[in-house]
């Protein structure tokens, strides 16, 4: 009889929380159990609010037959204390209790976070509540206690490596639910995040992408959920002073030590991006300020037209030819690495041409081969200029560091870039000022540059070149020669 009455309440268990396999809110406040005694959550009477948000976003989307089989991407910065982590633990045991055959992958900034702080807090939620034995929980995984589903049904907790991203390529469950978790997601790198992206692709499937962090960088794929794909994402930012449990004592002693417009208060309580990382060398607000001016002709009209042409370095870089009229900047042209060296001079030419142009700079790296062709054409108004020559600042490493900084100061006399080339958008709020001994300014070089990027920021040295020598409407003062 006893044994009966076992089954059949198991029976109206599983039937009750398969009724919430569109509805995780509801999922979380019948399974765990909230404000009763001896349990982890004795002096919790539910999720905070801004979970209970989160929870109904998802449950929304998956309710509307128009949004269930479109991948929902959730991009969630946040202060500290508010916590992220016990809500990512909420989610994942909802995914795996109402739809059969879930799969999920869970990783984080580092193996060491993954290990520590993720994985103990969703095995917390996975070993709490109703259904506390369907799945089996270990160090590395979640996994079905029924044999038979065991590889098919499961959460999997991976350390990942921009290296070796094969396992974020494999995420295809097609007809079923597929649950990705980034923790810390401003430390992942955009390898990762793109392997992610294209593999979930299935059809009629349930796909669940949400990227979790405090906003330590302003650059990389997590601050970009924000600006490039926000077309893809829909974010949130959580304030710590709005949620409840959090230390209101001591962020009141943040507000009153840093400011709060300091970057440590943005990132550690307000959930925002800093202005400017530790080492980064233009600031957001800057970059922000010159991508949003809109210029008068007669604001630059005056100035000489310097032309300037970065070459490819590598098979996958692109050649960049651009502009400067005084405060105003342009890129003419990007070409895929071309060793025509007499059909990019005669791009060069006429552009000399079309605009008027008082001097025209070529990097020395791979512009000889053009740099020759334009002086065999006869034209006089070129200079190559090698990034690694001395600079004539006291307190820059090199000539390029020279050329980088002299952007910096032209943005705040009011330079105005393209609002719309997002590339050297990147390219500028990427660059970071490497520590010297002797004080002076020194920058990553292109290879460095390009690791984190994931192309050569040949955009962000093509406006530098602009400034490689003084030049007025007459002529190019010569003051130095480094092209030669």
């Amino acid at each position: 009889m006893q044994q009966a009455e076992a089954v059949d309440l198991e029976l109206e268990l599983v039937q009750d929380i398969a009724s919430f396999t569109h509805n995780p809110l509801g999922y979380v406040d019948y399974n765990f159990p909230w404000g009763e005694k001896d349990t982890p959550l004795a002096n919790h009477a539910g999720p905070r609010d801004w979970q209970v948000d989160t929870l109904k976003e998802i449950g929304d989307h998956l309710s509307n037959p128009d949004t269930r089989f479109t991948p929902l991407q959730l991009a969630v910065s946040s202060g500290h204390g508010v916590g992220k982590s016990a809500l990512i633990g909420m989610i994942i045991k909802w995914a795996l209790d109402t739809c059969e055959d879930t799969k999920i992958v869970c990783t984080a900034n580092t193996d060491g976070q993954l290990k520590s702080k993720t994985v103990p807090e969703i095995s917390k939620w996975a070993r709490m509540g109703l259904t506390s034995d369907w799945f089996n929980v270990t160090a590395t995984a979640i996994t079905s206690t029924v044999s038979d589903r065991i590889k098919s049904w499961r959460c999997d907790f991976l350390p990942w490596s921009k290296d070796n991203p094969e396992a974020f390529a494999g995420l295809h469950n097609q007809g079923k639910r597929i649950v990705v978790i980034f923790d810390e997601a401003s430390a992942i790198d955009k390898v990762i995040w793109e392997v992610t992206e294209g593999a979930l692709t299935d059809e009629d499937t349930e796909i669940i992408w949400i990227a979790f962090g405090n906003p330590t960088r302003n650059t990389g794929r997590f601050r970009e959920c924000w600006r490039k794909f926000s077309k893809s994402w829909k974010t949130k930012k959580i304030d710590s002073r709005t949620v409840e449990g959090t230390n209101k004592d001591q962020l009141d002693k943040w507000a009153e030590t840093y400011g709060e417009d300091s970057d440590f208060f943005r990132v550690r309580v307000k959930g925002e991006f800093p202005n400017a990382s530790a080492s980064q060398f233009y600031s957001t607000s800057l970059v922000d300020a010159s991508r949003s001016r809109r210029l008068e002709k007669s604001q630059y009209s005056f100035a000489p037209v310097i032309i300037t042409c970065d070459p490819a370095w590598t098979g996958d870089d692109d050649l960049v030819i651009g502009y400067r009229q005084g405060l105003y900047h342009k890129v003419l042209e990007t070409i895929p690495k071309n060793d025509d060296d007499v059909l990019i001079a005669n791009k060069l030419a006429r552009y000399e041409d079309e605009l008027g142009a008082t001097a025209g700079f070529i990097d020395q790296g791979y512009g000889t081969g053009i740099y020759s062709a334009l002086k065999t054409m006869g034209r006089t108004k070129w200079r190559l200029i090698a990034f690694s020559s001395k600079s004539i600042r006291n307190d820059c490493d090199n000539k390029r560091a020279e050329m980088l900084v002299a952007i910096s100061d032209w943005m705040k006399e009011g330079g105005a870039i393209d609002p719309d080339d997002d590339e050297l958008y990147e390219e500028l709020i990427a660059l970071e000022d490497l520590p010297t001994l002797d004080g002076k300014y020194k920058f990553p070089k292109k290879d460095d540059m390009k690791k984190m990027l994931g192309r050569s920021p040949n955009k962000l040295d093509q406006l530098g070149l602009t400034f490689a020598l003084p030049v007025t409407n007459e002529t190019v003062k010569l003051e130095f020669t480094t092209w030669r």
